[in-house]
């Protein structure tokens, strides 16, 4: 019997570990762009193309490599960063693995062009698909070009999954910002299609935030600095007035690479505790410094998780850090010593003089067992009740006139009902109006047939509005509501970007938004299906919930918009509705097609049955 263990050609290990490294565009921009840090550049260019499935061309200054490092680069673990194992745990690069090139070039149709500032010519290598086509002298600029084309060409499977043009743009979006923000001083360059994303210029770290997020972001930032021997920390938090209801803007970077730790962002939120509202998020750009030999970062292909060897120890460091910040900006709640109302301390007169302790009155005859006896209430003296209070107990049924449940004397409860299960069922029916009760500002229920229906108050608007959307698409009668005072809106570049590839659409909703100058925006009318009090909220929630929705690649433009706007408009939890709002929220669900589920598919209502009920009670 033949031997059936063999060594797979390089070829289809690099495609096997490009599904690792490589996942989306994202991951291209995101490998290519830290090699280029690393190779100490100053500028760095990014050019993209159908968000990157068609070109992601990259291009910088930094130190070039000779023809024989040029080729080298596309091997598997080919690396200039490692030397020994003992380097894997002092790590301050940011790319080291030496399997990026590698897995890029088993993918997808790669020209790179290279020169170092001391050669006459530089380098030009052409692979496609792992097999190297060209490799000559060229007159390049100095510094490294990289054309990536047609990506995953050569897997079909992999290329099928890709996401719409929006969902993956946002990706490599998120990766330049993570990038960015922890090189302020790298000039930064995006585009897309021809439009330009980011034009971000070398400053210091919170203009970098600014130009990331946009100018409204500055007025919020507050400072953290903290200095200990564990870790220095470093950065920016946002007030907690300006929580968002979305996350989008929370970032922890540990010596400059970025990073992910559900375990640090819990020492954020406990700093913000009873500072934000519920469900509500905090900005937060926090850099972490440490000795390197405490950290492993090799711990994830994409070197997003690390782990700590002292976790335990610096998240009461942040917290802190992050409360003291909180205060020295007067954000947490102080004692106020000049309130009204102060201690009156008395002070003698002139020298020798007695000071008297105050007086204090005692009715020795008092005893509250005693019905004849004024009531605890405060009169020291003895006797009945004043002739006011008399009135006030005889007639304290008047203060409940009008009310929608009226109190009456037992005797006349006991005349309209049999016992008194009736007269709590009684007495809540003639509350409520309608056997209909609103749980925790979230939860509706109403009793069915078959048991207890319980409502998803959110879900179910979301799915209200989805479908009157919708309609209004399919219909064309567009209902737009002009504002009376038109509201300007102003967006850091991806959002304003994001908005003009679906302003089109928008229009056809209803919407009257035209653009106001750079990255500026004027809303003049919003759907006539929507009471919109802040038109501009609506507008940057519906970008946030367009750019975090799972969407299908061949999901229509229209229906994800609908969904996003439907989402961003609907009433959030926390908020108490009266009794008609109720009511007309359900016959509003009700008449929807599929009232069971919300646009992105979510369970919008449930039945608990009266046998489950009748369980709970049997023991």
């Amino acid at each position: 019997m033949s031997d059936i263990i063999q060594l797979l050609p390089d070829s289809v290990a690099n495609q096997i570990a490009a599904g690792e490294v490589i996942q989306r565009p994202a991951s291209v921009v995101k490998e290519l762009v830290e090699n280029a840090l690393d190779a100490g550049a100053t500028e760095i260019t990014i050019n993209l193309k159908d968000a990157g499935k068609t070109l992601i061309q990259i291009s910088d200054n930094g130190c070039g490599m000779s023809p024989t490092d040029a080729r080298m680069a596309f091997e598997r673990h080919a690396t200039s960063k490692i030397r020994s194992a003992n380097d894997l745990f002092c790590i301050r690069t940011m790319g080291f693995r030496g399997e990026a090139l590698a897995s890029i070039a088993a993918i997808a149709d790669v020209e790179l062009r290279t020169k170092r500032a001391a050669d006459e010519l530089g380098t030009l290598i052409h692979i496609i698909g792992s097999e190297v086509k060209t490799q000559e002298p060229a007159g390049v600029n100095n510094g490294t070009n990289f054309k990536i084309k047609n990506l995953f060409f050569n897997v079909p499977a992999r290329r099928k999954f890709l996401k719409a043009n929006t969902t993956e743009l946002k990706h490599i979006i998120w990766e330049i910002q993570r990038i960015a923000l922890p090189n302020p001083d790298i000039k930064l360059t995006l585009h897309h299609d021809g439009n330009v994303l980011y034009d971000l210029p070398a400053t210091n770290s919170r203009k970098r935030i600014v130009d990331v997020f946009g100018k409204s972001l500055n007025q919020s930032l507050v400072g953290v600095d903290e200095d200990t021997s564990i870790v220095k920390i470093k950065g920016f938090i946002g007030q907690p007035k300006y929580a968002r209801k979305t996350m989008g803007e929370q970032f922890f970077f540990v010596n400059g690479r970025y990073m992910r730790h559900p375990y640090f962002h819990k020492a954020i939120m406990k700093a913000f505790e009873q500072l934000v509202p519920h469900g509500a998020y905090p900005s937060y750009f926090l850099f972490l410094d440490l000795d390197a030999a405490a950290i492993d970062i090799n711990v994830h292909p994409t070197k997003t998780e690390i782990k700590f060897e002292n976790e335990r120890d610096i998240w009461p460091i942040i917290h802190a850090a992050v409360r003291e910040s909180l205060g020295k900006h007067n954000v947490v709640p102080s004692i106020d010593f000049d309130q009204s109302g102060s201690i009156d301390i008395p002070m003698p007169k002139r020298s020798g003089e007695e000071i008297r302790f105050p007086d204090i009155q005692i009715n020795p005859d008092y005893n509250p067992f005693d019905t004849d006896k004024s009531s605890m209430g405060g009169s020291y003296s003895s006797g009945s009740s004043t002739p006011k209070e008399k009135k006030n107990l005889d007639n304290w049924e008047d203060l409940y006139e009008g009310a929608q449940l009226k109190i009456k004397p037992k005797e006349q409860y006991r005349e309209s009902f049999k016992s008194e299960t009736d007269l709590y069922a009684q007495a809540t029916d003639q509350f409520s109006g309608k056997k209909v009760l609103q749980l925790k500002q979230r939860y509706i229920l109403t009793p069915v047939k078959s048991g207890l229906m319980v409502i998803d108050q959110k879900r179910a608007h979301e799915r209200i509005l989805f479908e009157k959307f919708m309609e209004v698409l399919k219909s064309d009668s567009v209902a737009s509501q002009q504002q009376l005072f038109p509201q300007t809106i102003e967006l850091n570049p991806a959002d304003s970007a994001l908005l003009k590839t679906i302003l089109e659409d928008l229009l056809s909703l209803g919407f009257d938004i035209r653009e106001f100058g750079k990255d500026t925006f004027i809303i003049n009318g919003t759907p006539g299906v929507l009471d919109v009090a802040s038109p501009e909220l609506i507008v940057e929630r519906l970008l946030e919930e367009y750019k975090n929705s799972p969407v299908d690649a061949h999901a229509k433009a229209k229906e994800q918009i609908a969904n996003s706007l439907a989402k961003a408009s609907a009433l959030d939890y926390g908020m108490d509705l009266k009794q008609e709002e109720v009511d007309h929220l359900i016959d509003n669900l009700f008449a929807c097609s599929t009232p069971n589920f919300s646009p992105d598919g979510k369970k919008v209502l449930t039945i608990i049955p009266t046998e489950d009920i009748e369980k709970s009670f049997a023991k």
